[in-house]
């Protein structure tokens, strides 16, 4: 491994070969959150739909690191329960005595022969890239991510000698005005040898405006011990970007949006507006897939091949095949749509829908547990519930499926080329021969031969003479109803 010292002892480093020792992550997530003003847990916070820390974990984990340790403290139970992953040794910090602290107590479970590296559950988009670099420029010493800010007030401020070597980290409070003049700025993501982390920890004191132990101080120390300190800056401030309130939370999301638009875009996906997509899961497409404004992506979403969503859509947990068309304002949740297939506008598909091939579901539609065949068609106002369309389906509007009787949930079956009249009722549990036609307004509570055309409509009457009531006139000096 090589890298280039550049100017003021920033260092630009290849890894392209890197070799490191193991690496044991450290993620520091025990603070309350008090800014924030919610009893969720500050890291269990979402950002495209996932708790902050869960995004750090992830980009840990693609360190391949030999131990993983995540420190905890306020609430920490809550967020033991929320973060799966056997993976991870838990560490307890009853007392939030300040940073440095914090490693610490994960330090007894860090072997001699680790690098450290520290990163915070509240700092989301850090980048693996920008880690990797990080391990690899200094692994024999101290290497520290720093960003270079226009406005950095409330930041640790990096201090160099003439030469440009770093001398110290100094926290804004305890900094002089010249020093607060400096705008390059600590991130608080560093990394050491665990022997060296470890002996400079020990000799932490509290002896400042916070009276807290800070982890930057060991860089005074690694200095005094003449310890090589590189700091490595980060190329894009957003993503060593902490949230401590619901603004800061705001901007990561909107960034995490901008940075899932790109990438999509990069694989070929049709955006109409890329700051206006919100993916709060995993979305996995195929070629030509167009996207309108205000899509939301939930969950596990698959979108085949030239399938195309109308705006102001939600798709959750879902597979949509090739060249179907999902139309504006509809809700599919934890269901199939097969190949050029239609759905919409303003259609719901609800767990277990299922809609086959080339088949059609309109205005104000609801499915839910059910089926539709090739070509069947719900072309508006009707709700179909735990059923079986078969193929070629004609349902009317304003058709239901009476599927449940107050205690149980029962099945409606059609078989292909049925025609559904009209404000049907099927009565459940019941089945629909093959080519059958319900004329329009029936309520089909027996089964129905195939071919056969089912009718339950009163007979038809004109009364002679009918005079509809009128409304009573009101009495002008009362305001009453005049009797």
């Amino acid at each position: 491994m090589s890298g280039d010292q550049s100017e003021k002892g920033f260092t630009r480093v290849s890894t392209s070969k890197i070799i490191t020792p193991r690496l044991a992550v450290v993620v520091l997530a025990a603070g309350k959150g008090t800014r924030m003003r919610s009893n969720l847990p500050k890291v269990l916070h979402p950002i495209g739909g996932r708790p902050m820390l869960h995004h750090v974990l992830d980009t840990a984990r693609a360190l391949s690191p030999s131990s993983l340790h995540v420190v905890i403290g306020h609430a920490g139970e809550q967020v033991q329960q929320a973060t799966p992953g056997d993976d991870i040794e838990w560490h307890w910090q009853q007392q939030q005595l300040g940073t440095g602290h914090a490693v610490q107590q994960a330090m007894g479970s860090v072997r001699d022969d680790e690098q450290v590296l520290v990163l915070y559950g509240d700092v989301p988009l850090i980048r693996p890239e920008t880690l990797e670099n990080l391990v690899a420029a200094n692994p024999q010493g101290l290497s520290l991510l720093t960003v270079v800010l226009s406005r950095p007030d409330g930041y640790g401020r990096i201090v160099r000698d003439a030469d440009g070597k770093v001398l110290s980290i100094v926290e804004h409070k305890d900094a002089t005005e010249a020093q607060r003049q400096i705008r390059e700025v600590n991130t608080g993501i560093l990394t050491a040898p665990a022997q060296q982390m470890r002996r400079w920890l020990d000799r932490l004191d509290n002896d400042n405006a916070q009276g807290e132990f800070y982890l930057t101080d060991i860089v005074a120390q690694a200095v005094a011990d003449k310890v090589s300190v590189r700091a490595i800056q980060a190329e894009d401030a957003i993503e060593v970007e902490g949230v401590n309130q619901r603004a800061q939370q705001a901007l990561l999301e909107r960034a995490y949006q901008r940075r899932v638009a790109a990438e999509l875009m990069h694989q070929g996906v049709t955006l109409m507006d890329p700051e206006r997509i919100d993916v709060r899961g995993r979305l996995t497409c195929g070629q030509d897939v167009t996207l309108d404004v205000g899509v939301i992506i939930e969950g596990d979403v698959h979108l085949g091949d030239g399938v195309s969503v109308g705006p102001y859509t939600l798709l959750k947990n879902c597979t949509i095949d090739e060249r179907a068309q999902v139309k504006a304002h509809c809700v599919i949740e934890n269901a199939r749509i097969g190949q050029e297939a239609s759905v919409g506008p303003f259609a719901r598909l609800r767990p277990g829908a299922v809609l086959k091939a080339h088949s059609h579901v309109g205005n104000f539609v609801e499915i839910k547990n059910a089926t539709l065949g090739e070509d069947a068609k719900a072309g508006h106002l009707a709700y179909i519930g735990d059923a079986e369309v078969g193929a070629r389906v004609n349902i009317g509007a304003g058709t239901i499926t009476c599927n449940y009787d107050g205690a149980n949930k029962h099945r409606t079956v059609l078989g292909d080329d049925v025609f559904v009249g009209s404000d049907t009722q099927l009565v459940a549990p019941v089945s629909v021969g093959r080519g059958a036609t319900i004329g329009a307004g029936t309520t089909v509570t027996h089964d129905i031969p195939e071919g056969v055309l089912a009718i339950s409509r009163v007979k038809q009457k004109h009364i002679e003479g009918w005079q509809r009531p009128v409304k009573r006139a009101a009495d002008k000096t009362t305001g009453e109803e005049s009797k």
